[in-house]
């Protein structure tokens, strides 16, 4: 068995991952009650929704390059 050190790296990649998911939570919850209040597809709500969810895939996405 091969034993890997953690160092900070890695656990500063786990709280972004951790706080991107957390972002693209946010955003399904603002688009839930955005359309349960009876929002559209033009309310703000609805735009704030995809931006917090297009901002959290996009982090991950970046992290996961490295």
């Amino acid at each position: 068995m091969s034993s890997q050190r953690k160092g900070p790296e890695d656990g500063y990649r786990m709280a972004v991952r951790a706080f991107s998911v957390t972002i693209i939570g946010f955003g399904v919850i603002i688009l839930a009650l955005t359309f349960s209040r009876g929002g559209s597809v033009t309310s703000a709500g609805f735009l704030f929704g995809l931006l917090f969810i297009g901002l959290g895939i996009g982090r991950l996405y970046i992290s996961g390059r490295k």
